[in-house]
């Protein structure tokens, strides 16, 4: 007598078993197509696209991979319109299985949404029930919304042990794609599956894809801006503070990985303390809101002189950004301005155009040890800001530009407009060109010259090489210009 066929945990369970669910109908699924038979714009067929896509290029998969914490060795097997026999009425959109060793090592459950469609907290509660069931590990979230790192979730909803909730917006994905591309901090080393790559870039930046950036400002901001200028009080649960602030989280992502693309590499956004936690990120930025009327965000790029912080005033309607830098602890109040100052001389050299965008609104802050409050003045009153910090140690020194959006501030439209300009200026002006002072390398001191000391032993001269040689094997361990690079761990 034949064995019954049954599904019950997928991790662990041998594919072949899997495999013969499928053929005796328990299971079913469609093998995911690079080139879909549905129409462009279907979820089923972005679904398609893209998992054939984290199958077909590997250096796709093994960043989305990472974000995933999935496990990258194995045979990689991608399905859509998949249904389990405990669900029938839930036809998940994505499948992705990891094998090795002949069983199913990892998994994970995908729910696509296009154009303006948003998770369904109802139906991503459901697919959560089939992945506990079977023992699915993940669910993977798509659509058009935003947030700061995949590990924070859109929705807020009850998740058991051992399921992870992970989502990204189609923006970030097509980020990946643009960055590996470029070939500057990663790059993919097929040459086949470069044009892969390149033909899935196509197809998620067309019109009819389903997919698309983020282009204006829910009407909360609006409404907020208002509240605050007429000296209304905000509330805590006011739907449009929730809106503003999420508007506001949505941007901020946006800006990062437009910088992404253009610099070649991932630019990292938010709160590190609630990169995992974005209820806590909301609460956080809503008291903020509350009660000093601003709202603030922070980028961090590998190699750049500090963390690009943005910060919007909603009482002023302006838009402040900084970088801060490290001034020389070997000059005065004096030396350490003037050392700057011929930075940002440079930097005009280097790219005038872009400098003239930013010059005037360019701040330098200087914070003093001891002070609560920093000294700040315009690029051309220098000399006055150091009147106010003679005799005083200055900690820290930061480079400010602001603008004044006016009208602006309280369009939808054009304040994403603005921004988004505003952050790529600055940074192309100004932040790209910055560095932070570092003392020199210690230099050797002769205490005496050789006349002074007389001729030495061949016993002396013996120690005196022997000294040289630990020394410079030393400097050489402590001097990464020197070393041997080691391979790139991501």
């Amino acid at each position: 007598m034949a064995k019954e066929l049954k599904l019950s945990k997928l991790i662990g369970t041998y594919k072949k078993d899997f495999d013969a669910c499928i053929s005796n109908g328990l299971v079913t699924l469609r093998r995911a197509r690079l080139i879909p038979v549905a129409k462009p714009g279907d979820e089923i067929a972005l679904a398609s696209v893209i998992l054939s896509a984290l199958k077909l290029i590997d250096e796709f998969r093994k960043l989305t991979f990472n974000d995933l914490k999935m496990a990258n060795g194995g045979q990689v097997y991608v399905y859509t319109e998949v249904t389990f026999p405990e669900f029938p009425e839930s036809r998940i959109d994505g499948l992705i299985l990891v094998v090795r060793g002949k069983k199913i090592k990892d998994a994970a459950l995908l729910e696509m949404k296009t154009g303006t469609s948003v998770l369904d907290k109802e139906q991503v509660d459901r697919y959560i029930q089939v992945a506990k069931e079977y023992g699915i590990p993940r669910l993977v979230t798509m659509s058009n919304q935003f947030v700061s790192a995949p590990t924070q979730f859109p929705l807020q909803t009850k998740v058991p042990k051992g399921i992870n909730l992970y989502h990204f917006s189609w923006s970030y994905l097509l980020t990946l794609a643009h960055v590996l591309l470029s070939g500057k901090d990663y790059s993919i080393s097929d040459e086949d599956q470069v044009h892969i790559m390149k033909e899935v870039v196509s197809y998620l930046e067309h019109k009819k894809s389903g997919t698309s950036g983020f282009n204006q400002m829910k009407p909360g901001w609006s409404t907020v801006i208002e509240q605050i200028n007429s000296g209304a009080r905000l509330r805590i649960k006011d739907p449009a503070v929730a809106e503003a602030i999420e508007s506001w989280h949505q941007e901020e992502q946006d800006v990062a990985l437009i910088m992404s693309r253009n610099l070649g590499l991932l630019v990292d956004s938010g709160v590190k303390k609630h990169r995992n936690n974005l209820q806590g990120r909301l609460d956080r930025d809503t008291k903020q809101l509350i009660e000093r009327s601003t709202i603030s965000s922070a980028y961090r790029i590998r190699g750049a002189v500090s963390d690009l912080a943005i910060e919007a005033h909603f009482k002023r309607r302006i838009i402040e950004m900084h970088v801060t830098i490290a001034p020389p602890t070997t000059k005065g109040a004096k030396g350490q301005l003037g050392w700057l100052r011929r930075q940002l001389e440079n930097c005009q050299k280097k790219n005038p155009e872009q400098y003239e965008l930013v010059s005037s609104g360019l701040l330098i802050e200087a914070w003093v040890k001891n002070a609560r409050t920093p000294e700040r003045a315009q690029l051309g009153e220098v000399d006055t800001l150091l009147e106010h910090l003679r005799g005083r140690e200055i900690r820290e020194l930061r480079v400010i530009h602001f603008e004044d959006f006016g009208k602006a501030f309280s369009s939808r439209v054009k304040f994403v407009e603005r921004l988004e300009q505003m952050a790529l200026s600055f940074y192309t002006g100004i932040v790209q060109h910055l560095v932070n002072w570092e003392p020199p390398a210690p230099k050797i001191v002769k205490s005496a010259t050789k006349e002074e000391e007389g001729p030495e032993s061949p016993e002396a001269v013996a120690r005196g090489m022997a000294s040289v040689h630990v020394s410079s094997e030393s400097r050489l361990s402590s001097n990464p210009d020197q070393m041997i690079p080691q391979d790139d761990l991501h």
